[in-house]
């Protein structure tokens, strides 16, 4: 099952997706996508409902997102072409929640900054509550995936003292979708192809076979650290191709920049850049 949000900031409608790509409005059904309502639309033929208006901007595809957590230097390729050492095990940080958007929305870009930087990611959606879950049954606690562009300020990040939280959580750093789609049509997500370009040209190509630390894992360890409830959301690592490694001279992004990516099965992004005022 694949759903979605459609509609201005604030005011979205729930929506399933068809076979083509088409929004369906769900909001006869269910007031909103959330981990609630997965049981409810499961047995729904998208088909049933009526077309959502063509153009609509789309919105995060479920609310109700309480944590967004992020695994740092999780693909092999990504953690040496920054130079650092292979994880022995996952590097935890935090994204603000004020960083979420929508996958299609303008990204701004912080007042001065000159170092901003994109990541391809896989996004897990919990689906239940985890506390100090084992790996062997922590996919049981995942509804579902996103795609996600965990976007950085590399200054900020590196430079500005403590935490990388400092350069991850700028409004609109953290653009979710176009769709959460369930867990039962992509499985542990394994041999996902992963694809950003900017301006078109290819910076990001990767499989989600190069992770470091599998899903299972992932949402075993970080369940360690603190509760993981139905709603909170894991960004699971970049593979290489940032625009801070780049060689022999980094490229970031200014204004006007288009970034475009895609997962298989996840659906694609597409955000312009501007100076933020």
């Amino acid at each position: 099952m694949k759903l979605a949000r459609f509609g201005p900031p604030g005011a979205e409608r729930p929506a399933l997706v068809d076979a083509e790509g088409n929004l369906r409005d769900a909001s006869a059904l269910v007031p909103d996508i959330t981990i609630a309502a997965l049981d409810r639309l499961a047995s729904v033929d998208p088909y049933s409902l009526p077309v959502a208006p063509a153009g609509v901007r789309l919105g995060i595809p479920y609310s109700g997102i309480g944590k967004f957590l992020a695994i740092g230097l999780n693909y092999k390729d990504h953690a040496l072409e920054s130079n650092l050492p292979i994880p022995s095990e996952p590097i935890l940080f935090s994204k603000a929640i004020s960083c979420l958007a929508g996958p299609n929305d303008d990204v701004p870009l912080p007042r001065g900054s000159e170092h901003s930087d994109w990541e391809i990611e896989l996004g897990v959606v919990i689906g239940k509550p985890a506390r100090y879950v084992e790996a062997a049954n922590a996919l049981d606690h995942v509804a579902g995936y996103v795609l996600i562009n965990d976007l950085s300020e590399r200054f900020d990040q590196h430079h500005r003292g403590g935490s990388w939280d400092k350069g991850k959580g700028h409004d609109g750093f953290g653009p979710v979708g176009p769709w959460l789609v369930t867990r039962d049509e992509l499985g542990d997500a394994k041999g996902l192809r992963m694809h950003l370009s900017v301006n078109g040209t290819t910076m990001q190509d990767g499989t989600t076979d190069n992770m470091i630390f599998g899903i299972a894992e992932l949402v075993a360890y970080v369940s360690r650290f603190c509760t993981l409830l139905p709603g909170d959301l894991i960004a699971t690592g970049t593979p290489a191709g940032v625009g801070g490694a780049k060689k022999p001279h980094p490229i970031f992004l200014k204004s006007g920049d288009l970034i475009s990516l895609s997962i298989d099965g996840l659906g694609g992004q597409h955000q312009r850049v501007f100076a933020a005022v």
